[in-house]
């Protein structure tokens, strides 16, 4: 690792945990500086020692706060992984998590649950969540299926796939909001994206399969690297092109589909984080994979606080900030490198 990608991984990290505390003491009710070091960092490491905190503080973050940011950084590294993984494989710059429909899935079953008014839980999750998740993994499995041409699937053929069965799954997320009736509220919130449903037992469901998604994208970053010359020169390295395909297909969308069950549908953190990585490190993803997680992980975390401050003690949907920095940052890229040179190797 060179000098530039070190002093930008400290940066991150260093990000990432300001942004923690900066997430765990804000609120409608304030925590002090002290306090979250020692219940964030200090305690989870033994070095609480004779240091006393107040009950309520305790309460307010060990209870509400801390689930929430460690639930929004998951999400956002998620989202982020699964953004890099889909340029890179389908070698388009503007691929995002949400490209071959996982989330229009996810979101169909999300709304179904919420119009039939489901009140279950099963494998730890609510009906809402646990339906959003169940339609999720069936998109991807039938978007790969329509694709499927032999024993082989073009990349071509699965964008177009996705994009097809995104649209279909769109229009009948629209149908079932249009008939939602009281339920209308609560639909629009959750599409929205946001973490006030945050809980321990949410981001102890949700870990399990971001960590399998992680997994299958990290274990193939060399690979991924080979497919951003093309699939034949990847095939003649000595690359099982379809073996990747089919391995990076469900890691990402295991990533995309645990994100949007817990949070709903949160945009532009997929689309601008592995750019941003990239263009100040490059697009070797044995780098860009985990740089994008912690990024990703960060901006979430500052979204979601800004969300909870910004007019509080009302609470601001976090799709609706990362819509109003994402957009106007990715112009910004868009016109300031106008050649894309950090996209050359992705076309």
């Amino acid at each position: 690792m060179n000098k530039k990608k070190t002093v930008f991984l400290i940066i991150i990290i260093v990000s990432l945990v300001l942004s923690v505390l900066l997430g765990v003491g804000s609120g409608a009710v304030s925590v002090g500086w002290r306090d979250v070091v020692v219940l964030t960092l200090m305690e989870p490491l033994g070095l609480g020692g004779e240091m006393d905190v107040s009950p309520v503080d305790r309460s307010i973050v060990m209870q509400l706060r801390l689930p929430r940011v460690l639930l929004a950084s998951a999400v956002g590294a998620s989202l982020a992984v699964a953004g890099a993984a889909f340029q890179g494989l389908f070698r388009n710059p503007m691929a995002d998590p949400y490209v071959v429909g996982v989330s229009s899935g996810a979101a169909l079953g999300a709304v179904l649950a919420m119009v039939l008014g489901g009140t279950f839980a099963a494998w730890g999750f609510g009906a809402v969540p646990f339906f959003a998740f169940v339609a999720g993994v069936l998109t991807i499995f039938l978007v790969y299926q329509m694709a499927r041409v032999g024993q082989a699937v073009p990349v071509m053929a699965l964008l177009l796939a996705g994009i097809a069965i995104s649209a279909f799954l769109s229009a009948l997320v629209s149908l079932l909001t249009y008939f939602a009736g009281e339920k209308l509220h609560q639909v629009v919130f959750w599409m929205m994206g946001g973490f006030g449903g945050a809980t321990w037992t949410r981001v102890q469901v949700m870990l399990p399969y971001s960590a399998a998604g992680f997994f299958c994208i990290f274990m193939f970053s060399r690979e991924l690297n080979a497919m951003l010359m093309g699939e034949d020169t990847a095939r003649h390295l000595g690359v099982n092109t379809e073996r990747v395909k089919r391995v990076l297909l469900v890691g990402a969308s295991l990533l995309v589909a645990a994100a949007v069950s817990t949070s709903g549908i949160i945009g532009f953190v997929g689309l601008a984080v592995p750019h941003l990585v990239r263009l100040v490190a490059g697009p070797d993803h044995r780098f860009l994979l985990p740089a994008s997680a912690l990024l990703g992980a960060a901006l979430l975390i500052a979204a979601d606080t800004l969300a909870r401050t910004v007019i509080a003690p009302t609470e601001l949907p976090v799709g609706i900030i990362t819509a109003l920095v994402g957009a106007p940052l990715f112009i910004y890229l868009l016109r300031t490198h106008k050649r894309l040179r950090y996209f050359s190797n992705l076309e």
